[in-house]
C-alpha cells in the first residue's frame, strides 16, 4: 500500500495495489468497509491494478462509485449494450461466419 501525502490544505489519498486480490465477495466487503473508514477520517482509497474480474464484481455489486479503480487497464464506466450481459465479453473465432 502506498500513501500519497497531502500538499496542504487537501486530504491525502491512500493508494492500494490490489493486483494480488481475487474477485471474492468477502474481499469486496473488506474493501468497501476500508473505504467507509477512510471517508470517515476525511480521506479516500484508490484501487490500483485491479483484475478485470475484480472490476466486474465491483460493477455488478453497484460499488463503482464507492470503490474507485484507477490504472487497471479496465474500462469502468462502460455502458451495457442492449441485451448484453454485464461482465461477458464477446469472442470472435477465425472460423465463425457472419450472422
Amino acid at each position: 500500500m502506498i500513501v500519497d501525502h497531502p500538499n496542504p490544505p487537501g486530504p491525502f489519498v491512500i493508494t492500494c495495489d490490489v493486483s494480488l486480490v481475487g474477485p471474492d465477495p468477502s474481499v469486496l466487503d473488506t474493501l468497501a468497509r476500508l473505504q467507509l473508514a477512510a471517508r470517515r477520517l476525511g480521506t479516500t482509497i484508490r484501487l490500483h491494478n485491479a483484475s478485470p474480474a475484480l472490476v466486474d464484481l465491483i460493477t455488478i455489486a453497484g460499488l463503482g462509485d464507492i470503490l474507485v479503480v484507477v490504472d487497471s487497464g479496465v474500462e469502468m464506466e462502460r455502458k451495457v449494450e442492449e441485451r448484453e450481459q454485464v461482465g461477458v465479453d464477446e469472442e470472435v473465432h477465425g472460423g465463425d461466419g457472419a450472422a
